[in-house]
């Protein structure tokens, strides 16, 4: 064989890891898929598992070891970190196994959808005056701190026609989803950036057309974003891509400031329609919901130091609507209003932890932003982007709600509970277009549609869609903590428990996400009911008595299990005076749900409030039903409408990254700084590892004039290469501060040079029916796994080796796919990781090919290969197969 070793531009990217290697090996775990050498932990699934925005954890037992990278193909996942016991590994996304076959519980009946809730008095899906007008613009691409590759500056524009004066801006961001794709094999899909010759970019800012047009048609501008960039390498960054999206954004944002004053170079498109940078909505979906939310921070209070963006904030941010979010960092915007939509089928981000932008707003600010909730029975999640929708999309796409066996009888297709795509993109345009007309408008005749007041909007018809809030004009009464105090048939219960009896439940909520980086969160709490006959009352009472004066009704926010009959509870609360006040009932009715799904959901009900009620000690629930269980997340006085949200004071907390060398010996402590803004009284909580890799949370009160904190990490130095690793620090909100950069840490970069890689052929060209072989060698051995993934890629001007050519068996063990269809081996799942654990100094790479009796000449094999562990190391080997003699 002529070989070839092509080396190619290399990719220089910072890998973030989330720990220091361990000193040995440990054993190899037994269960399928692991493989584990040295510090590097890589699990293989037996097919390709679909990108996602939740992603891919490694956990030790109950230990969060991180977040894996996934390789092109999407089947094999790696991770760097210490591991003490193999046989506890897990593989998580959202919460739910992946790893191990879904076992489904014995089939269930099919519930019904719950009833139509009444009409509001307004619809916001229905079209405004305006015809619409559409174009797209493709500015120079942006270079962001951690990201090697430039990102994208590409957009579509949808705007109305004739609108007079300058328009508020609705602008949108997608979320996590491969990247390229090939047109004439759709089984080729990557997630690399810029997509390589042959295939092309996947165009996921397009799938919200429909609700631009909506929103167009009512005199909004809207703007679409491309993240593509953002979406390739966010794998390398400490927190997902949250920062790296907020720069993009406010890059966007300031395009259009310049615009909006007149500034060259304007598409037409918006010359026509040009927008007003005072009114403006963020709509992000999923990742892209966590990046408006860390924009929105960005833009009332700009973050220290080069984060990608450093221009003058020439906007002002009024609204975020979070579309199936990820929200990593439990660090929302308390002050900036927000709708965030919860997908009852939600098949990626499956725990919805986007309910923690309303839930982890309590208690940090004043409270007065709306934070709404909606439920949306049947929804899945990519069915919002039409480009991530099967029939709609350009490029490949997929429900990622699956059915399992047996199916599940809410979210299967074809269920009265699930959607259609057309439907679900009805109802999420209708409620985008309520937000803009609430946040943009000031239009508080939507507001039922939004708080709580379950009401509905004909536009979204047959979606039945849930609301609830927290802030607006509510006064809080009971907000569980640890200072609580319940009794009869309540418990305080933990959300996030480190103690098994103190658990709130088995049900998978999405009150009860925990903070992935937290060993615990002893502020989170509810208050959990358990009742074997009517009548046994369950009374909670808050730390001090509360006014609710102006408050017309009591709102409590209250689950049930999934399925569960309607049940009653007669509501009283008992004042200062000791004098108790029956203000009415309430029921609750299941949602419908499986055991795969976050279907414990707390649904708002409200009482009349008596007139002339005083200082309220305490709420009493009495149940009317013979046994049951519930949840009462929290009680809040109502009154209609909102009050004016004023600019944010409030102090922001950050999580650092320090960055040192290694060294070559000696054992070193630093300081990571967790800096605070602002001069009143902040709390917060620290999380983060001993030197023997303990978890450790810590409370820290800081005082008028502290503005930072410092975390102790330490690491080994040594004389070889083990690659850059960070050390994470993190942090949570707990009063009077909120946080933009949620984790951050210790850099140690490695100051040896990684050693050096030959490439050479054992048996670089054989006959049909011989086995293709390289040896790879390093120059010396290491004390870090040294990675690279392999993937076959088209030959130049030669014809590809196909699945027909090799041996049967081997492509179903590396590839999980059958020899049949024949096709190119660069259309399938295969792959190779050569790994090379500590001490280890050469691999082989072998590829048995088969004999057949049809003349097919030169045939050629090209793998592309690229160091996972060092990164910025690429190269090509290719192989010949000639016909058997």
């Amino acid at each position: 064989m002529r070989r070839t070793v092509a080396l190619l531009i290399p990719v220089l990217l910072t890998a973030v890891i989330p720990a220091l290697p361990a000193s040995a090996a440990p054993p190899p775990p037994s269960s399928p898929g692991w493989t584990v050498a040295g510090d590097v932990i890589r699990w293989t699934a037996p097919a390709p598992i679909p990108l996602s925005d939740a992603g891919v954890e490694f956990w030790e037992g109950d230990t969060f070891l991180g977040l894996a990278r996934e390789s092109a193909n999407l089947r094999t996942f790696t991770l760097r970190a210490p591991l003490k016991n193999p046989a506890a590994l897990q593989v998580r996304s959202a919460g739910k196994r992946v790893d191990v076959v879904e076992t489904s519980p014995a089939p269930l009946a099919v519930p019904a959808p719950p009833a139509p809730q009444p009409e509001a008095e307004v619809d916001p899906g229905t079209p405004g005056p305006y015809t619409t007008t559409r174009g797209e613009y493709r500015l120079d691409p942006v270079t962001l701190p951690e990201y090697a590759v430039p990102v994208e500056m590409e957009a579509v524009v949808v705007a109305p026609r004739g609108a007079p004066g300058k328009r508020p801006l609705a602008l949108f961001l997608h979320g996590r989803h491969f990247t390229c794709y090939s047109k004439t094999n759709p089984n080729q899909v990557t997630i690399d950036w810029p997509c390589r010759d042959g295939l092309t970019a996947v165009p996921s800012h397009r799938g919200y057309l429909k609700a631009q047009e909506l929103l167009a048609s009512q005199g909004y501008v809207t703007v679409s974003i491309s993240a593509n960039g953002i979406n390739a390498q966010d794998a390398r960054t400490v927190d997902a891509g949250a920062q790296g999206r907020s720069s993009l954004v406010r890059h966007h944002l300031a395009k259009w400031a310049d615009w909006s004053a007149g500034g060259e170079g304007a598409p037409e498109v918006v010359e026509a329609a040009p927008a007003d940078m005072s009114e403006v909505l963020l709509v992000g979906h999923s990742r892209g919901g966590e990046g408006v939310n860390r924009a929105a921070i960005d833009s009332t209070t700009p973050p220290a130091g080069d984060t990608g963006f450093t221009g003058p904030v020439r906007w002002n941010i009024r609204g975020d609507v979070l579309i199936g979010p990820t929200i990593f960092g439990h660090n929302p915007a308390p002050d900036v209003p927000s709708v965030t939509f919860l997908p009852g089928c939600d098949g990626d981000v499956a725990d919805l932890q986007g309910q923690m932008f309303l839930d982890q707003t309590r208690g940090l600010s004043r409270g007065e932003a709306l934070h709404s909730a909606l439920y949306m029975i049947g929804a899945n999640h990519n069915y919002f982007n039409s480009e991530w929708t099967p029939g709609q999309a350009e490029a490949p796409a997929f429900d990622d709600f699956s059915p399992g066996q047996p199916p599940d009888p809410v979210c299967t297709p074809g269920t009265p509970t699930r959607l259609t795509a057309d439907q679900q993109q009805a109802a999420g345009a209708t409620y985008i277009a309520a937000s803009a007309r609430l946040f943009l408008a000031r239009d508080s005749s939507v507001l039922p549609l939004l708080d709580g007041s379950g009401v509905r909007a004909p536009s979204a018809d047959p979606a039945r869609v849930l609301s609830h809030a927290v802030g607006g004009a509510r006064k809080p009464f009971v907000v569980p903590n640890p200072s609580t105090g319940a009794s009869g048939s309540a418990r305080v219960c933990q959300q996030v428990p480190t103690d098994p009896s103190g658990v709130c439940g088995t049900h998978r909520s999405p009150h009860f996400v925990s903070f992935r980086y937290a060993s615990s969160q002893p502020e989170r709490v509810a208050v959990a009911l358990k009742w074997s006959e009517a009548g046994q009352a369950a009374v909670v009472t808050p730390a001090e008595p509360v006014s609710l004066h102006g408050s017309r009704e009591l709102a409590l926010r209250l689950a049930v299990p999934p399925n569960a009959p309607a049940t009653r509870f007669g509501v009283s609360v008992t004042d200062d005076s000791g004098q108790k006040h029956p203000l009415g009932s309430v029921s609750v009715t299941g949602l419908p749900g499986t055991a795969r799904l976050s279907a414990s959901w707390a649904q708002e009900v409200r009482v009349p409030l008596s007139e002339g009620l005083g200082r309220v000690a305490s709420l009493e629930l009495v149940p009317e039903s013979a046994s049951g269980e519930a949840w009462l997340i929290d009680a809040h006085g109502w009154r209609e409408g909102l009050v004016p949200v004023l600019p944010t004071r409030l102090p922001r907390v950050d999580a650092t990254v320090t960055a040192v060398d290694e060294g070559d010996s000696g054992t070193h402590t630093h300081n990571i700084a967790v800096t605070a803004g602002g001069n009143g009284t902040r709390v917060i909580r620290l999380f983060y590892r001993t030197p023997d890799n303990q978890p450790v949370t810590k409370l820290v009160t800081l005082n008028p004039g502290e503005n930072r904190t410092e975390v102790p990490v330490t690491f080994t130095s040594n004389t070889k290469w083990n690659g850059d690793v960070t050390l994470p620090v993190a942090v949570q909100a707990i009063s009077n501060a909120f946080v933009g950069a949620a984790v951050g840490g210790l850099l140690v970069r490695d100051d040896e040079p990684a050693p050096k890689l030959t490439v050479t052929p054992a048996a670089g060209s054989v006959a049909e029916g011989g086995t293709l072989k390289w040896t790879f060698t390093l120059s010396e051995a290491v004390d870090s796994a040294y990675v690279l993934v392999g993937l076959p890629v088209p030959p130049t001007g030669a014809t590809e080796l196909s699945t027909t050519d090799v041996d049967p068996a081997w492509l179903l063990e590396n590839s999980g796919e059958e020899a049949l269809p024949s096709r190119p081996l660069s259309s399938t799942q295969y792959g190779v990781y050569a790994v090379f654990p500590p001490g280890q100094t050469s691999f082989e790479l072998s590829v048995p090919t088969i004999a057949d009796t049809e003349a097919e000449g030169l045939e050629q094999l090209r793998m592309r290969f690229q160091g996972i562990a060092p990164t910025g190391v690429e190269f090509e080997v290719v192989g010949e197969v000639t016909d058997a003699a």
